[in-house]
């Protein structure tokens, strides 16, 4: 009996509930609806493409970043603060016992040199970082823009080509295949020509404005290193979120004389700005909630005070209160369903619009990159998704309260 009696109740709310939302003929309240329909609509939408947003921006800098200077990098450990290396001889065992380890993927051997370019009349200064033929090549071949990586199969012709950035180019004038020279100042002064291989663009200023991509045999012999000898290692890792778990991993194989630093501990600046990213969007999503909860309640306020004399009538009756709220509260859940449906197909499909098409552009010095990047997470969806959906259905209870206030005398007097 009890059973039947609440799926009675539910019955009659969700009826009226029908009704009111589906078979209204007031205008009026038509309009409220679709404003609050399109109110959720645009606030989730929003949601939606801020995390996807945010996300790219920190996926694809934070590759940028990796592609180019590697997870961790290795060095002597001494006092020299300069960006010319102090040498060491490499270590064989090290790197086995580095490459045991399943979160490293590769151990690469380089060496940075500061030098000058003169080329058209013109001069620049870089920092020419020498690699060997174990390096990973990948994110470089996806960077470049003209000519292409180098071939260390022939190790005389290798020591003499040159990778350069875009913005080094515009410089001093050079295409692929042009001849330069570059001068390292030491004692005494050494000069070596070069031919321009390729031509890449990471993008992000503090490595196209400064370094150049060589054969690290070159700087080896320029610096009289000997045979074995390198500046440095280039380590990459298999989950960039488990960086430190790896970085303390390879302390413990880390020969006393060699030291470690993260790519985060080599750009700060980058990844701190990385970090405010959070909190932006986090306040974005606060924003967009508290829009969309003052967007539902006053809806609601004015659906249930334009249908006072319904309520009235009901109650007149025999209706209780709770009755009655339910029928608001269906009618509310409708709305917010209709929306967060739109809303997913307006963030989504705005997103995947971008994604295949990078029709937003931005400026490239400002943002390292010249597009809007997107980055979806299903986890995000399904998080933001309840989330408007718990909070919007919460918040309502609170309105629909008012129908405790409505007598049944004044309601049907209302007009």
């Amino acid at each position: 009996m009890r059973r039947y009696k609440k799926h009675a109740a539910l019955s009659f709310a969700y009826f009226i509930a029908n009704r009111i939302t589906f078979k209204s003929k007031r205008t009026f309240s038509k309009l409220i609806v679709r404003i609050a329909i399109v109110g959720i609509m645009l606030g989730l939408g929003v949601m939606i493409l801020t995390l996807a947003i945010v996300r790219g921006f920190k996926q694809e800098i934070r590759e940028k970043i990796r592609g180019f200077a590697g997870d961790i990098e290795v060095f002597k450990y001494d006092l020299n603060n300069s960006s010319e290396n102090s040498p060491f001889a490499a270590d064989p065992n090290f790197v086995k016992k580095a490459k045991a380890n399943h979160l490293i993927t590769d151990v690469m051997p380089f060496a940075t040199k500061p030098g000058i370019i003169k080329a058209n009349s013109e001069m620049e200064g870089v920092e020419l970082k020498g690699v060997d033929k174990s390096y990973d090549w990948s994110f470089f071949k996806k960077s470049l823009l003209a000519g292409n990586v180098i071939d260390f199969s022939d190790t005389t012709k290798s020591k003499k080509e040159l990778l350069i950035s875009q913005t080094i180019a515009n410089r001093l004038k050079l295409k692929v295949g042009d001849k330069i020279w570059m001068y390292f100042v030491q004692e005494p002064l050494r000069i070596r020509p070069f031919t321009i291989k390729g031509i890449f663009s990471f993008g992000i200023d503090e490595v196209d404005k400064t370094y150049v991509i060589g054969d690290i045999g070159l700087i080896s012999r320029v610096n009289n290193w000997n045979p074995d000898e390198i500046g440095g290692y280039e380590i990459k890792v298999t989950d960039f979120d488990r960086l430190n778990e790896a970085a303390d991993a390879l302390d413990t194989v880390l020969p006393t004389k060699l030291k470690s630093y993260t790519v985060m501990e080599n750009y700060p600046t980058i990844f701190a700005w990385l970090g405010l990213l959070d909190g932006n969007t986090d306040v974005v999503l606060g924003l967009m909630i508290i829009v969309a909860v003052i967007n539902m309640i006053s809806a609601l306020l004015i659906m249930i005070l334009e249908r006072t004399s319904m309520i009235g009538m009901l109650k007149a009756m025999g209706a209780t209160n709770w009755q009655i709220q339910k029928v608001f509260l269906f009618n509310a859940t409708y709305l917010i369903g209709m929306g967060m449906l739109l809303g997913n197909l307006f963030g989504i499909g705005a997103g995947f619009f971008q994604f295949h098409t990078h029709f937003f552009k931005l400026d490239q010095q400002s943002y390292y990159m010249n597009f809007v990047p997107i980055q979806f997470n299903v986890t995000d969806l399904v998080v933001l998704n309840i989330g408007t959906l718990v909070v919007c259905l919460l918040v309502m209870v609170l309105p629909s309260t008012l129908v405790s206030k409505i007598t049944p005398v004044k309601a049907i007097r209302f007009k």
